[in-house]
């Protein structure tokens, strides 16, 4: 039985809003990197993935919503997908890449998460020594939580009532320190989404230290 915690409500093969703004910076930073193997922790419907192999990536996915995996799996049918939590054993993905990823991503993920520690350690577990996490995750800084106490728009944007919702609310500083203390060093930080102090999203890169 599925949990009620990894139901996220896919149905479509229609990229979330986000990834409209994320993805273009996501793309421009593995440019960087120069990876050949992604692995995409919380895939949902493939969206992403689809980028990643449009960009020449070797991609694998893992996503716990069976919803998603199955839309994934039909317009990504090129990308390996597995039905895993980051609860999950990594056995699978360490018998196909036993040396592991070169760069782990998550977009809008780790927000869904009550440990998101475990997202941490599973991307440790399955990079290679040197190899890169890159996170993106609703920016909640000083000016941000401001303005939205000023507009009252708390509510709008909490959305306390969907299911599958938000739980967790980063900023810089406390998601620095969730990767400090999960064995990696950050070593670039932005955000994307309106202008500086009221990002939509951070976007962190950081490396397995």
């Amino acid at each position: 039985m599925v949990k009620l915690s990894q139901l996220y409500g896919w149905s479509s093969e229609t990229a979330p809003m986000s990834c409209t703004y994320i993805v273009p910076t996501v793309l421009n930073m593995l440019r960087s990197l120069k990876p050949k193997s992604v692995l995409d922790i919380g895939a949902g419907n493939g969206a992403l993935c689809k980028e990643l192999v449009a960009a020449g990536y070797d991609v694998v996915g893992v996503e716990p919503d069976p919803d998603g995996l199955r839309i994934a799996r039909d317009q990504c049918p090129e990308v390996s997908f597995y039905e895993l939590a980051v609860a999950d054993s990594t056995d699978v993905l360490l018998r196909y890449r036993p040396l592991g990823f070169d760069v782990v991503v998550s977009t809008e993920v780790i927000e869904h998460l009550y440990s998101p520690a475990q997202l941490v350690a599973f991307a440790r577990t399955v990079l290679r020594d040197g190899g890169h996490l890159l996170i993106t995750t609703p920016h909640h800084g000083y000016w941000k939580n401001l303005a939205l106490s000023v507009f009252n728009a708390w509510d709008r944007h909490a959305d306390p009532l969907r299911e599958g919702g938000h739980i967790k609310f980063f900023s810089p500083r406390t998601m620095a320190q969730l990767l400090s203390e999960g064995g990696f060093k950050v070593c670039r930080h932005g955000g994307v989404g309106r202008l500086p102090g009221l990002w939509k999203s951070m976007v962190v890169l950081a490396v397995k230290a």
